[in-house]
């Protein structure tokens, strides 16, 4: 088989699939099938829509907070914090041993540890210069 390497500046989905494939099913060989679920947590205004709230999935034992946004008008009233125990407690339930998620310097860290997270990285100069990417874990107590 002769092989070549291309880049692709707008690469389809079908290419990502292509990549993710032997990827996929490489790591269900050493780790096994992982589940993974999404879950949300959302924040509704009098008229039914969604202002905010928390977006996460559960994969392996941990839950990935991927997204978590409280309106402008709940800031400073314990609406994120509230998000984030509701979302412990749903990561309890389905047998996680933590959660873990990313943030930016210039977002809320302070928040984060002020939950008991701790730091297990962080990116500097991200997305820009001055500024930093930090990933966030915390375990439960087992």
């Amino acid at each position: 088989m002769n092989l070549r390497i291309e880049i692709e500046e707008t690469p389809q989905e079908a290419d990502y699939q292509a990549i993710l494939a032997p990827l996929s099913e490489y790591n269900r060989e050493h780790a096994g099938q992982v589940r993974s679920e999404k879950i949300a947590i959302l924040i509704k205004d009098e008229m039914g829509g969604t202002q905010g709230g928390l977006y996460a999935k559960v994969s392996g034992q941990w839950l990935f907070v991927e997204l978590l946004v409280v309106p402008e008008v709940a800031r400073g009233q314990g609406v994120g914090s509230k998000l984030m125990s509701m979302a412990q407690t749903l990561a309890r339930k389905k047998g996680c041993q933590g959660m873990w998620l990313d943030t930016f310097s210039f977002q809320a860290p302070d928040f984060y540890l002020r939950l008991g997270f701790s730091i297990f990285g962080e990116l500097k100069d991200y997305p820009s210069a001055g500024h930093s990417r930090f990933f966030m874990q915390k375990r439960f107590d087992v």
